[in-house]
């Protein structure tokens, strides 16, 4: 129900922007998130933005780099990855929820949904 998409290889400093599209008409409905892991790490919480899309949430990590959005009418939430560095090699998974509480929005637990991932690696 969930496919990301938008990965690929760059070098550090670089631009890349993930997709994942969900659900159909219903994806209004719906918290979604942006995880990431990295080999031999557990999964991680990046970015997560509510159902309007009026607040989001990031990672300290990626604050200020990266920006979650999404699109209602397409069914679709974006992660916009700038200024990249090797470290933010990983798998990224999207994630959604129809009924999220703002407490557990950065917990990976909280999400019912996940897609298969899409391979993001930066090299230096």
């Amino acid at each position: 129900q969930l496919q990301a998409s938008g990965g690929g290889l760059v070098q550090a400093g670089g631009s890349l922007r993930l997709s994942c599209s969900a659900f159909g008409r219903t994806f209004s409905m719906y918290t979604m998130a942006w995880f990431r892991q990295a080999p031999g790490k557990e999964r991680e919480f990046v970015a997560a933005i509510v159902r309007s899309g009026a607040r989001t949430y990031y990672a300290d990590s990626v604050k200020g780099r990266f920006t979650i959005s999404r699109d209602n009418a397409k069914n679709t939430v974006y992660l916009q990855l700038n200024s990249l560095k090797p470290e933010d090699t990983a798998v990224y998974y999207c994630a959604a929820d129809p009924s999220m509480i703002t407490s557990q929005i950065r917990r990976e637990v909280a999400y019912d949904y996940w897609g298969q991932g899409t391979q993001v690696t930066v090299s230096s």
